[in-house]
């Protein structure tokens, strides 16, 4: 802020007289210091807050390293046993419902993508809930790092059935092999943060799916059995490799 001052010859008409500015800054230093402190009280907030924001990135960069490297304990085995019981329950409602399959494709993928999206949603529920009170404070990266590894073989799966219903249906005896294919791939990429003996789980639906897709259809084209028996027994193992390691671990002094 400037503000002007007239000389006493100046405010007479002397000649010579001048116009003088002055600034308050100027006229008061003490306001020239406060304006300093200021500053630099800024600055120093300004900075404060930088390293709290950066403090809190590395913080949860750590956990989620944490996350990755330990073991996941979200999955309940009575859930996944549950998870069984609704692949048995499909196959046996296509058994009575659908008597031909290849003519009802409809049908048969209400059936089972129902039964996915159930078993998906029973799951998730008991993850949630599971990981909440077994990981406590590391719930929420365990569970992301869960969802990272199976979800792209789920999403994978789905889009895979739409392109094969709208474009090829000729091709969808084929889509029980790659389903259980697929899911053999999030399997083994959850292999990592799971059980070791979880492998055997990757192995199993893997040989199931490829061994289906070797019969080339024929016969067992959509039969209810090539989803039945496979997911059925394959969550049955699931369930049995995760209460063993539960079992295990908290045995452990």
């Amino acid at each position: 802020m400037i503000e002007l001052t007239q000389t006493p010859g100046a405010a007479l008409g002397a000649p010579g007289g001048a116009l003088h500015t002055t600034t308050c800054m100027q006229r008061d230093p003490s306001a020239r210091a406060d304006g300093l402190v200021h500053f630099s009280m800024h600055s120093r907030v300004v900075s404060d807050v930088t390293d709290l924001y950066r403090a809190l990135a590395d913080i949860n960069a750590i956990r989620g390293q944490v996350a990755r490297g330990t073991t996941f304990r979200g999955y309940g085995p009575a859930t996944l046993t549950a998870t069984a019981a609704l692949a048995v329950l499909a196959a046996v409602a296509q058994s009575h419902l659908l008597k031909a399959p290849t003519r009802q494709l409809g049908s048969y993928l209400a059936i089972w993508v129902a039964t996915a999206a159930l078993s998906l949603f029973v799951t998730s529920i008991e993850t949630v809930t599971r990981s909440q009170r077994v990981h406590s404070g590391l719930a929420k990266e365990m569970i992301h790092s869960a969802a990272e590894q199976f979800l792209p073989a789920i999403m994978a799966g789905l889009l895979l059935t739409v392109v094969v219903a709208r474009s090829v249906p000729q091709s969808a005896w084929m889509l029980p092999g790659l389903w259980q294919v697929l899911y053999s791939l999030g399997v083994f990429a959850s292999c990592k943060f799971l059980p070791r003996q979880m492998i055997v789980v990757g192995i199993w639906y893997l040989a199931t799916g490829l061994a289906y897709l070797a019969t080339g259809g024929g016969e067992w084209a959509l039969s209810p059995w090539v989803m039945g028996v496979p997911f059925g027994v394959g969550q049955l193992l699931v369930a049995a490799v995760l209460q063993f390691d539960y079992q295990e671990t908290d045995e452990q002094p």
